[in-house]
């Protein structure tokens, strides 16, 4: 499987839960740090996407042969490359267009290797379908997540006031996982990282998690 966006907060995700159920995980990475980020979470191979052809090395990690499915959160220009690094009837889904929503594709791969292009977005689903996926993620995840065998990586916590501190520390792209805003419920305390309990678990990504 390949995983694009390895240290974002789904791909931190994402290499977890491949791993549990059986996958040998790929993932890219911007940065020679954040592939080794990657690799401590669990991910098998990582890929520099700046200074490597993820599609070219993709295909020499699997012996030719390609990935079964890609996890992509960029589309435009990718969604090409994406088809390239496919192994036959493999299956790319597009969970976000951070790349840009055209791509200009060779459709005659996706005849010849019997290639699933699709996509997902939860937002406009409604509440049955919603509801459908957190039963499931009850069933299938959360015990693995309360065995801490699957645990969300977050980054940094900032106070609600900090809000706009926040956004540039996102912009800026050097985080791993999730970059939480923490909100004070109890009246008449003013918001500071101790008002409230946690109920997240933060770990440092250079740590393996077993």
């Amino acid at each position: 499987m390949l995983i694009h966006g390895g240290t974002s907060g789904i791909g931190t995700t994402a290499i977890q839960m491949a791993k549990i159920f059986g996958a040998t995980v790929i993932t890219t990475s911007g940065t020679d740090e954040k592939c080794g980020i990657c690799r401590s979470i669990g991910a098998d191979y990582t890929i520099n996407y700046k200074t490597q052809d993820f599609s070219e090395e993709t295909m020499k990690l699997t012996g030719g042969k390609g990935a079964d499915v890609i996890l992509d959160m960029v589309a435009g220009d990718y969604v090409a490359k994406n088809i390239s690094a496919l192994n036959e009837d493999g299956r790319t889904i597009i969970i976000a267009v951070q790349g840009g929503v055209k791509a200009d594709i060779n459709v005659l791969p996706i005849m010849t290797k019997r290639l699933t292009v699709t996509g997902s977005t939860l937002r406009p689903r409604d509440n049955d379908f919603k509801s459908a996926i957190a039963s499931a993620l009850k069933e299938n995840i959360w015990p693995l997540l309360e065995a801490g065998k699957i645990a969300p990586i977050i980054d940094k916590i900032f106070p609600l006031e900090q809000a706009a501190e926040a956004h540039r520390y996102l912009e800026n792209g050097e985080h791993t996982g999730k970059i939480i805003l923490k909100v004070c419920l109890l009246a008449g305390t003013p918001p500071s990282f101790d008002c409230c309990p946690d109920k997240i678990r933060i770990f440092q990504p250079q740590l393996p998690i077993h």
